[in-house]
């Protein structure tokens, strides 16, 4: 049972990803009071695997797999889906997915040359994701009550901008000193070695 219990914030975020088809549709047939439930439903999966994960220390690889894809791939089917109807500006929606894109190949890259990667998302990466939710949530809810204000859309994709901006750079910077050091050491055992017998 307590294996099983172990595995229960990877099942919430793999029913986060299954949202995802039902949000797109829902979008796309401007049906915007069932795409605010399933959003704000997959939003707050994502605050409750976190916590699961960290009070009962039930994090697995898998999980540190499956939370950030769930989280990139609900905020890009938001994003897109509202740009495509000309709800959010081609440009902000295209700085989401390109720092997500970098993100992930970076990731990949560090996976494939020095190891696994220790995905720990920074203070400024959690108030992106908030910002991007806050977001979309904002601007279906326009579409289908008229609120919240303009302004406060205005504020929240400046934001949204802004956060995508600097966690994008504070990713690369955190994680590029650890390539760099992982490579230095990867060096050191190597010299330490000395030269393999002929």
């Amino acid at each position: 049972m307590r294996r099983w219990l172990r595995q229960l914030p990877n099942l919430i975020s793999s029913i986060r990803i299954l949202l995802i088809v039902p949000i797109a549709l829902t979008l796309a047939h401007h049906e915007f009071v069932s795409t605010f439930w399933l959003f704000g439903a997959a939003a707050a999966s994502d605050v409750v695997d976190g916590y699961l994960a960290r009070r009962f220390g039930w994090q697995t690889e898998l999980g540190g797999i499956l939370d950030p894809l769930a989280d990139k791939l609900m905020v890009a089917t938001g994003f897109v889906m509202l740009a495509f109807q000309g709800a959010v500006p081609v440009w902000l929606t295209s700085a989401v997915i390109a720092r997500d894109c970098i993100i992930v190949a970076g990731a990949v890259s560090y996976r494939a040359w020095l190891g696994p990667v220790e995905a720990r998302p920074s203070s400024i990466s959690k108030l992106n994701t908030l910002c991007q939710v806050s977001f979309i949530l904002a601007v279906i809810g326009a579409r289908q009550y008229a609120w919240p204000p303009r302004w406060v859309i205005l504020c929240l994709g400046a934001l949204v901008f802004v956060t995508v901006v600097v966690s994008g750079i504070d990713y690369v910077l955190v994680y590029g000193r650890q390539a760099a050091h992982q490579a230095r050491l990867r060096h050191s055992r190597d010299a330490t070695r000395g030269p393999k017998p002929a």
